[in-house]
């Protein structure tokens, strides 16, 4: 996977539903988490494909939800734990970086529920 995901392009599809954007912003980011974890994606892939200065500046400026903007901003961290730690510290960090992100798009995902 080399080519850019637009957020802007793909939540656009959604029209002006705040609730649905967010809603697939959690989809779509587990579905990255998934890539990650199970290797088709590399962490420095995972930034070039999603994790980009123009999708955080679209999620902090349009979906304008905390839990987002940190999905997003722990995101963009990943390739730096690689590259800070030893081999074995940095898979447990990416591992733990991991599951933080999947429950904030859970918690993302739970809330639109109760909402709906």
């Amino acid at each position: 996977m080399q080519k850019m995901m637009s957020l802007q392009t793909v939540l656009g599809a959604a029209g002006s539903d705040s609730a649905r954007q967010l809603e697939l912003f959690a989809l779509l980011t587990l579905g990255i988490l998934e890539s990650l974890e199970h290797g088709p994606l590399s962490a420095a892939e995972a930034i070039n494909v999603f994790f980009n200065g123009q999708n955080c500046l679209f999620v902090r400026e349009s979906l304008r939800d905390k839990d987002a903007d940190e999905v997003m901003s722990r995101g963009v961290q990943l390739p730096d734990l690689l590259e800070a730690l030893s081999p074995e510290e940095a898979r447990r960090e990416l591992q733990g970086e991991i599951a933080v992100i999947r429950r904030l798009c859970l918690g993302l995902l739970e809330g639109r529920r109760l909402v709906a």
